[in-house]
């Protein structure tokens, strides 16, 4: 257990979120469904799972046959309601993850934020005359009742190994991953075995209607900048200077750590909102670096950071991608579910 002092909390916790789910089960607490084929994208935990690149990435694969959108609550955001992200849109309007998939896709898809999900998931269908919503983070969002379940767990920190919050970092209890109709193993090391899979699965007890993928991160072989591209086995001849405001920064860490050694690392909480007093600091560790430098971030961070001029012709991004186990099932199974509804 992380916190074993806080367990007694975790037992009221657990009380609350089960007779909340158990009123949705029964109908007594109403959960909206739709004509219109629907697809969430969650996890049991907080924190990073992954699950904002499996966004983008069955965006992308649904956008190439169908007129996709993707709704999110914009969190982080200081506007309310309803919005669809555009040209004249930034991370303040509509949050930094909207802000990311509408700068590396463009109008591929839809981009939506709204804090109601089911009014914003009406409004958005209808106007936009969608064939299917993608939701962002909308797995303990039972008020809406998506089609389709895919639920994210985090290799190195699986949910059938966590406990509920506060003494773990679980939103609801392991039993609500019984939901889900793909469980997504995120974050696996490149050399993950089929006996280390075997075991993850007999772990999680995948129930009939269930299938369990693996997946990996898999970082672009360039960094970017505004208007510069550099290949990342030129980061070696730099003193870098990285800036992550993302929940688990460590993947990134040991990826930059391949390519570089002289690496000074700058932590902010998740989504963070960089002040000006954030970029005095940030201006003044890098210029203690060395005469060839750089300021490397995530794409998310970057949405953030690319919007304060001092930054914006120094500030490099290292985007990334999901490799997935078993990547052709996968696809049809997402591809299927649309067809059939």
């Amino acid at each position: 257990m992380k916190r074993w002092y806080l367990y007694p909390f975790s037992l009221g916790y657990h009380l609350a979120t089960a007779i909340r789910n158990t009123m949705y089960n029964w109908g007594i607490y109403k959960s909206t469904t739709f004509k219109t084929p629907m697809i969430n994208v969650g996890n049991l935990s907080v924190g990073g799972s992954g699950k904002s690149p499996m966004v983008m990435y069955i965006a992308d694969l649904l956008s190439k046959h169908y007129r996709t959108g993707v709704l999110s609550r914009g969190y982080g955001r200081v506007t309310k309601g309803y919005g669809i992200t555009n040209y004249d849109s930034n991370y303040k309007t509509v949050g930094d993850e909207a802000m990311q998939l509408f700068e590396r896709f463009k109008n591929r898809f839809v981009i939506g934020v709204s804090e109601e999900r089911v009014p914003g998931a009406k409004k958005m269908i209808s106007d936009m005359d969608l064939n299917v919503l993608l939701l962002d983070d909308a797995y303990q969002h039972r008020a809406i009742k998506p089609g389709f379940n895919i639920l994210m767990t985090d290799y190195n920190d699986p949910y059938f190994k966590d406990f509920l919050l506060p003494a773990g970092d679980l939103r609801e209890s392991r039993n609500g991953a019984k939901r889900a109709q793909i469980i997504m193993v995120s974050k696996c090391p490149d050399d993950l075995t089929d006996e280390k899979k075997q075991y993850y699965i007999s772990r999680i007890k995948p129930q009939h209607y269930q299938k369990v993928f693996f997946s990996s991160i898999g970082y672009d072989e360039n960094v970017y900048s505004r208007d510069k591209m550099l290949p990342d086995n030129n980061l070696d001849y730099y003193d870098i200077l990285l800036i992550t405001g993302i929940a688990n920064p460590k993947p990134l860490i040991k990826h930059l750590s391949r390519f570089s050694k002289k690496v000074k690392h700058l932590k902010f909480r998740d989504h963070h909102n960089f002040s000006d007093q954030d970029i005095k600091n940030i201006i003044a560790e890098y210029k203690k670096l060395g005469e060839y430098k750089m300021i490397l971030t995530t794409e998310k961070d970057y949405v953030r950071l690319k919007t304060f001029d001092y930054l914006r012709d120094l500030v490099y991004y290292w985007p990334i991608n999901v490799n997935i186990d078993r990547k052709e099932d996968f696809n049809q199974t997402i591809l299927d579910y649309v067809r059939k509804n």
